[in-house]
């Protein structure tokens, strides 16, 4: 763990084992702006005339991983986050919390844990209601990845029409969802979503992925998120706890815990571990999942 000066932003914590480096943005947010092996590319987007800001009501996207919370709405999900973070060092592992927001009462916090060895990192999302009124929420986790690349969604196990009268999944759809976009492909196991610089036709699509993971391919890497599932838990948007979306400058990859009521002076958690991986072809289809991906995640 070390500070340095990071994209114009004096106070960044950076984290690295003898695979990856994070770097985490104190003056603002929390952000984890940067995230890659190191020495290597970033494998967020960020937005560069919007790096080194701080201050201000407006809420700056600013790229790289935030915390959110579910369901989204105006303003109450556009909290800006213009404002330094605390930081403080435990044994393993490095905790970031915000100020309350002033409108909602409520506040994040992010506790990051890098393994001792190899490409792996677990960052657990923590929002603490500080108000004086339950708020119904749910965690939400938000990656802003590099553009070029390609989202990769397991769909549930695949059946026969005779063993399976029964429907065993949804795919959960915004009103400017338009699944004939060619950056689509609609597989029989894998839904891929491609990012294509300059296209400034936002798509989005929701799941309920009980894999536990979701992932994106870019430049020969492969981005792992991996996090719990529970099937009998209530979740937002129409029962989602992964969402994509792009537009012309990035892709976002979403993880959602359940939705909570969260009583005044608790907390709830939601838990991604990150793994990234190298020499991984980014797949056109399900065979190149299957082929290049899954024995990736064992």
């Amino acid at each position: 763990m070390e500070t340095i000066t990071y994209q114009g932003w004096p106070n960044c914590v950076r984290l690295a084992n003898d695979s990856i480096e994070l770097i985490v943005t104190a003056d603002v947010g929390p952000r984890i702006i940067h995230f890659g092996f190191i020495g290597g590319a970033n494998e967020f987007a960020t937005v560069p005339e919007q790096m080194g800001q701080t201050g201000g009501s407006e809420w700056r996207i600013y790229g790289g991983h935030r915390l959110w919370h579910a369901p989204e709405a105006q303003p109450r999900t556009y909290y800006p986050d213009n404002a330094p973070v605390a930081v403080e060092a435990h044994e393993g592992f490095v905790h970031f919390t915000q100020a309350p927001e002033a409108t909602t009462g409520l506040q994040k916090e992010m506790d990051i844990a890098l393994a001792e060895t190899g490409a792996q990192a677990t960052v657990t999302h923590r929002i603490r209601n500080q108000a004086l009124w339950p708020v119904e929420l749910a965690p939400w986790a938000l990656s802003v990845m590099a553009p070029g690349g390609t989202a990769v969604l397991p769909l549930p196990p695949r059946g026969s029409h005779a063993e399976n009268l029964l429907p065993n999944m949804q795919l959960i759809l915004w009103a400017y969802t338009n699944m004939a976009d060619p950056r689509w492909t609609w597989g029989e196991k894998y839904v891929l979503l491609r990012q294509e610089p300059g296209n400034a036709v936002s798509q989005k699509v929701g799941a309920f992925v009980t894999d536990g993971w979701v992932g994106y391919a870019r430049d020969g890497r492969f981005f792992l998120k991996t996090f719990a599932v529970q099937p009998d838990a209530s979740y937002p948007d129409i029962h989602s706890n992964v969402e994509l979306f792009t537009c012309d400058f990035m892709l976002e990859v979403e993880t959602l815990g359940p939705l909570v009521k969260l009583l005044p002076g608790t907390a709830v958690t939601h838990t991604e571990t990150w793994y990234l991986f190298d020499s991984v072809p980014t797949p056109t289809n399900d065979a190149d999942v299957v082929t290049a991906v899954l024995p990736k995640i064992g």
